[in-house]
């Protein structure tokens, strides 16, 4: 098994089976529909014109390529729908390194090099290895054909190669009939923390942004969204569709949805609405009725709230129905009848406690909250002061009607720098 970078093998000389020269290497091309990694074949400039030679009959690369038929037999390469092309689709191009989690720019692609014998002939195969995007890639381009090989190899020898396997690596396609047809999409990237998604989206491009959100799963992308600056928050949704964006921002917190929605044109606010679920609707409606720089615009309506007579039992049952952020299930508020206010439970006294212990014996004190229209910034000081996890908000009767989480007091904090 051997290594062979893609800008070797480009414009390498292919021999039929007599040993004549029968043309040059112009594409390589893989068919992802049928295996992401293999190359399928090779689009080869002949005298006849371009014409594709499949991979079955390659029989050895040395590096330049020894062919078993003649290129009378290879069909004429008319078109591309559904191929990926290496040199096109990849050498140049931004793709995401899911392992480093950052973007970066393809300055040579690894070819790794199988030899075997199928039906007692000798054949090759050619898969992707990995991307160079180092120094080492860009040098062996632009050398190559100016420098004799053995000066160039003993140049690139003293660069340390940067590499990153095929398998981390997520494809950036804009056009969506394209990403279909080649299954693109970001199976890898989803599986990284919404944080490093939100500072990989911020380094594309525009067109680039709305490719990622258009594949992400929605749960992903409304944590992703939730991460990102709020000016590419804001261009982001506006370049979805108003089903996707509504699929999205109804699996954010009800606080954040509330602030997106409230920084677009109001026309566009409403179409997002009307393709939303009422339920989720309706709570971002209503926090939308609020002033973002109170406390009331500032809370989620999401929260985990019990009558004082409960028992830990019960809210461990209601924990496990709980489907709002993790942030909110750090404290659990009991509320009287009337739905005012009456104490507070972090989650950690629970851990010790048995099933039938009730929950006023567990109360956190001293009780700190604030009312609707308290302004934000008194807000962040009682967190401060108080250190807290979560901080409930009353309204006029001190019935909790939301609850600031520390997340909301941060994403404040750092619009204000």
């Amino acid at each position: 098994m051997s290594t062979l970078p893609l800008s070797e093998l480009l414009g390498a000389t292919v021999y039929g089976p007599s040993g004549d020269a029968t043309g040059k290497v112009r594409e390589v091309m893989l068919a992802p529909e049928a295996d992401r990694s293999r190359v399928a074949s090779l689009i080869v400039k002949t005298k006849s014109g371009d014409r594709v030679l499949p991979f079955s009959a390659i029989s050895a690369i040395d590096p330049n390529i020894h062919a078993s038929t003649m290129p009378s037999e290879w069909p004429a390469a008319n078109g591309s729908e559904g191929l990926f092309l290496l040199e096109r689709d990849l050498l140049d191009q931004q793709v995401i390194d899911v392992h480093g989690r950052k973007v970066v720019r393809v300055n040579d692609v690894e070819l790794q090099l199988e030899r075997t014998t199928e039906a007692g002939k000798p054949h090759a195969i050619l898969r992707v290895h990995g991307v160079d995007i180092g120094a080492r890639g860009a040098f062996r381009r632009l050398l190559r054909g100016l420098a004799p090989r053995a000066a160039l190899d003993r140049v690139l020898q003293k660069i340390p190669p940067r590499t990153i396997p095929w398998g981390f690596v997520d494809l950036i396609e804009t056009d969506p009939a394209r990403r279909i047809k080649l299954k693109i999409s970001h199976e890898g990237l989803s599986k990284l923390h919404p944080a490093d998604i939100a500072d990989i989206v911020e380094d594309l491009a525009p067109d680039e942004r709305e490719a990622v959100f258009e594949t992400l799963d929605e749960e992903v992308a409304a944590e992703t969204l939730e991460e990102v600056d709020p000016k590419v928050q804001k261009s982001i949704v506006e370049s979805l569709d108003s089903e996707r964006a509504a699929d999205i921002v109804e699996e954010m917190d009800p606080d954040a949805a509330a602030d997106l929605l409230a920084d677009l044109p109001e026309e566009r606010t409403e179409q997002i609405l009307v393709e939303m679920a009422p339920e989720a609707s309706q709570e971002v409606v209503e926090l939308l009725e609020h002033r973002e720089e109170t406390a009331a615009g500032r809370m989620t309506t999401e929260f985990l709230a019990l009558p004082v007579a409960a028992t830990v039992e019960n809210a461990i049952g209601v924990m496990r129905e709980f489907e709002g952020g993790i942030e909110s299930v750090n404290t659990i508020y009991l509320v009287d009848s009337h739905g005012t206010l009456v104490g507070a439970v972090p989650l950690v006294n629970l851990v010790l406690a048995l099933p039938n212990t009730p929950l006023l014996s567990l109360l956190q004190e001293p009780l700190v909250s604030v009312h609707e229209e308290t302004n934000e910034n008194e807000v962040a000081e009682k967190f401060d002061k108080y250190n807290l996890i979560t901080l409930p908000v009353l309204d006029k009767e001190n019935k909790l009607v939301g609850v600031i989480t520390s997340d909301d007091v941060i994403t404040m904090l750092r619009a204000k720098l």
